[in-house]
């Protein structure tokens, strides 16, 4: 259970790395004309007309995330991330949301549209689309090489996937008349809890968003808050591209945020490179350069987090806390900044003039203080509990022959991970996801997890019994690639 859930959580970047074309085009156009959507202003003149343009562009996206949801969810659950499952999905998303739209649940109960549940006026939301997405992907699965009678045979295989998804949606969609109302509600409920505590519940949200980043669960957490699933749509009230924003409120549970992950994150790299053995310091500098870089640039956290996270489960909770105490403040703060994809310096700096942006630049200087705050944590509590932060290993063998990511040498980083894996006949599955190259394997104790770290990669995770994870970082699909020209 919990393998496929990690892999519905990979599957569910793919439509999470659109948002930042979204981010991009509605960034600049904010700050061509930031009054023109928050409706201060009308467009008039060139740059005017240029900022409505980019701004709908990227509203385009964010608006339609649902459906990116059941395209990207039917692509990544399925065997071979085919285009058919993403077909299936869709066709599968189309028949839900019309089925239990608001006026065809008023004519199937011979009612006025007044009197339907208000569930069924949300129903075209993400969580829907990942349920669409997973019944596109499983048809698939089942059904992509079904083999029908001559007379039938055009129906035969793949051209089969859309007719059951169809009639496995039409059953789906009886269920959730009766069930999504109470669904809803129980998630509208557990939204409202949050917001009821205001800051407090930002910095819960904060601490459970990074201890379930181990298990990939985060985006379903992430989905409650940051899109309109439960009436929070963080992201979207943040942009404008919905209603119902508050200044001073909206935003809350991204800008807490940005102390981490551009400041926090990176000082916390400097304590390890600083505690760690002298004879290793090369070795944690190669690792956590380019990891501090990624972090401060665009958000992306993992290289770094997976580098001490089964390593020091201690520390790693002390950064859990120190996410939950940066949430806390920064929501109590007058202080607002947005994103569509991480907290970096680049939705930073787009997020400037967003409707609901408030005090943006003051993140800079809570951020250098937050970042003094973590390397300070760091750097006295690894010693003082003997953390095992890279570079502290029992193990001070270091081989001098390890190739770094930064080489950009993806055939030799690819082959020592496939060496470390027990060789291509030892691999059964291989996949990537946004910083992690996943695998299935035959057999586990073939597996050398110091011989694949030797690669230069920042950590190696164990799920299953016959499931390895090895985090790359931004490169991982340079290496996915090369990996699977090997294992031909």
């Amino acid at each position: 259970m919990m393998k496929y859930l990690q892999k519905l959580g990979k599957s569910l970047m793919l439509p999470v790395a659109c948002l930042p074309a979204a981010g991009i085009l509605m960034g600049i156009g904010y700050w061509i004309a930031p009054s023109i959507i928050s409706g201060q202003g009308t467009a008039t003149g060139v740059w005017s007309v240029i900022a409505v343009f980019l701004i709908k562009a990227g509203a385009a996206i964010i608006d339609n995330l649902p459906i990116l949801f059941a395209v990207g969810v039917g692509i990544g659950m399925s065997d071979d991330q085919e285009g058919t499952s993403a077909l299936a999905a869709l066709v599968s998303w189309l028949m839900i949301t019309t089925i239990l739209s608001t006026g065809t649940v008023a004519l199937l109960f011979k009612i006025d549209a007044s009197q339907v549940n208000p569930a069924f006026g949300k129903i075209a939301n993400p969580c829907i689309g990942i349920i669409s997405g997973l019944i596109g992907a499983n048809c698939y699965n089942k059904f992509k090489k079904t083999k029908l009678p001559d007379a039938l045979a055009f129906f035969s295989g793949k051209r089969s996937v859309a007719i059951v998804t169809a009639l496995s949606s039409l059953v789906v969609s009886i269920v959730l008349l009766f069930v999504w109302p109470a669904i809803y509600s129980a998630i509208v409920a557990f939204g409202e809890m949050i917001l009821s505590l205001g800051p407090v519940g930002a910095g819960l949200y904060g601490f459970f968003n990074r201890l379930l980043i181990p298990l990939g669960l985060h985006h379903a957490l992430n989905a409650v808050f940051w899109f309109d699933l439960a009436g929070v749509n963080d992201i979207g009230k943040f942009w404008g591209t919905a209603e119902g924003g508050i200044l001073g409120q909206t935003g809350q549970y991204m800008s807490g945020f940005f102390p981490v992950m551009m400041f926090g994150l990176p000082a916390a790299t400097l304590a390890m490179y600083h505690t760690a053995k002298p004879g290793k310091k090369k070795m944690v500098y190669g690792l956590f350069f380019s990891a501090a870089l990624c972090s401060f640039f665009t958000g992306i956290t993992e290289p770094i987090e997976f580098a001490f996270m089964f390593l020091a489960p201690g520390l790693y909770l002390i950064h859990a806390a120190l996410t939950a105490i940066s949430m806390t403040i920064i929501a109590i703060l007058p202080v607002r900044a947005g994103f569509f994809f991480s907290a970096g310096f680049v939705d930073w700096f787009l997020s400037f003039k967003a409707p609901f942006a408030e005090n943006s630049w003051l993140l800079i200087p809570i951020g250098i203080v937050y970042g003094a705050v973590y390397y300070i944590i760091f750097r006295l509590a690894i010693p003082l509990f003997n953390f095992k932060t890279p570079g502290r290993e029992e193990d001070d063998e270091v081989n001098e022959s390890t190739v770094t990511l930064a080489n950009n040498d993806y055939t030799a980083v690819a082959s020592i991970i496939l060496e470390g894996l027990g060789g291509k006949e030892n691999i059964t599955s291989i996949d990537a996801c946004i910083t992690r190259l996943r695998l299935e394997i035959a057999d586990y104790t073939k597996v050398n997890e110091k011989k694949i770290k030797s690669s230069g990669v920042a950590g190696v995770i164990r799920p299953g019994k016959n499931s390895v994870q090895v985090v790359v970082g931004t490169q991982v699909q340079h290496v996915a690639d090369e990996f699977k020209k090997l294992c031909k």
